[in-house]
């Protein structure tokens, strides 16, 4: 599978045309510093790419519509925002990230590095480099070290990313706006793939995108009424890489669950969170004006293991869910849909035989086979 080139057009200057690198490459269009949309262009490299045939489809958009208006707002924010990245044994990974944090347009109050667990001393030089706070945590698991961050946290808004990720000058001035402008206690913002360099990339952002599209979104009680139907679909708020809450959120809703995500059931910390804050009467919202670029694991192997963790741990939040609820609609979804869901796509394989989409089948199904019983072997764990 070949790489895919990304070029990242902005319409309001729209350049010449470029040349094509490869024979597909995503176009990402912009309005100033406002993401607009994006389309996979298709042809032979050497050729010049046709910006203005694609950007005609995105003339008439929503998104565009309120990137023009969003250019001409001035407004700036008023709360002061503490950013905390969760990092294990990865400092030149984290060192990128952190520089991407120098140019924001809004500077942070703090930045907070949570050490979990690594085994050597560079994550702390790497902090202490950077000038930010540095936090050890000696339990190892995501939801422990966004717990500690969010302890040491100084300011009304807390946002977080991973180290992973690297951040558009305006991400965090875009978050804060967005927890300003009305009634929401969490926000999400745009992800984009930083590369699509190898096979396992391509995959990713093919099947398992963080991406939730280019129009802003909000999340209410209207949402979240099918939580005792079929349990409300909380994963499409948006992702942990690039996520922010007001303070009340901890003080109304409590802290992260730590039997969830990475060094515990595998995934799906930020998304019970979600559902947690809407269970208490709260407001999400996905503003995709704030935008990251994620690195996505660049070997097949890699990928492989993450997507068995992702069902494990989407298996045994819903049962979290549950428990913390008593919304029916989770137990349905996790022993009802899921079942007949992967049952489908069993049959679809037998017959169709090994595809871009079911390659890692096996993954997702022993995954969320192991995340129910991971659930039943920690369902009476003291919660945080």
């Amino acid at each position: 599978m070949s790489r895919i080139a990304i070029e990242h057009i902005d319409a309001s200057a729209m350049p010449p045309a470029p040349v094509r690198e490869t024979a597909r490459t995503l176009l990402v269009f912009w309005w100033q510093d406002m993401p607009v949309g994006q389309v996979i262009d298709e042809g032979r490299p050497g050729e010049r790419i046709d910006l203005e045939r694609h950007w005609q489809a995105f003339t008439t958009s929503p998104a565009l519509v309120r990137a023009r208006d969003m250019a001409a707002d001035l407004r700036r924010p008023t709360l002061d925002a503490s950013v905390v990245i969760c990092t294990r044994d990865r400092p030149d990974v984290l060192r990128e990230c952190l520089a991407s944090l120098v140019h924001q347009s809004y500077r942070p109050a703090e930045v907070i590095v949570v050490d979990n667990a690594s085994v050597d001393d560079r994550t702390r030089q790497v902090a202490q480099e950077a000038g930010v706070v540095y936090v050890r945590e000696d339990r190892p698991g995501l939801d422990i070290a966004r717990n500690s961050g969010a302890r040491r946290a100084r300011s009304p808004v807390i946002a977080y990313t991973d180290d992973d990720v690297r951040l558009h000058p305006r991400w965090l001035e875009r978050l804060t706006l967005a927890l300003e402008a009305g009634d929401a206690m969490a926000v999400t913002g745009l992800v984009l793939p930083a590369e699509l360099e190898t096979e396992a990339q391509i995959l990713f952002e093919t099947h398992w995108s963080f991406g939730q599209g280019y129009l802003p979104r909000r999340f209410d009680e209207n949402f979240f009424a099918m939580d005792r139907q079929t349990g409300s679909e909380v994963w499409t708020i948006g992702a942990g890489a690039s996520m922010a809450f007001h303070r009340r959120a901890f003080e109304i809703a409590g802290y992260f669950d730590e039997r969830l995500d990475v060094g515990a059931a595998g995934c799906s910390g930020d998304s019970e969170y979600w559902h947690r804050i809407l269970s208490h009467g709260g407001v999400c919202v996905y503003d995709p004006a704030a935008v990251a670029f994620h690195v996505h694991r660049r070997e097949i192997a890699g990928l492989a293991s993450q997507i068995y963790h992702y069902m494990r741990g989407h298996a045994a939040a819903l049962m979290v869910q549950h428990e913390r609820t008593g919304n029916r609609g989770n137990l349905r979804r996790a022993f009802a849909i899921m079942p007949r869901y992967y049952a489908g796509r069993v049959l679809r394989r037998l017959v169709r035989g090994t595809r871009p989409d079911n390659r890692f089948l096996r993954q997702e199904i022993s995954g969320y086979v192991a995340g129910l019983i991971y659930y039943w072997r920690h369902r009476r764990a003291p919660q945080p």
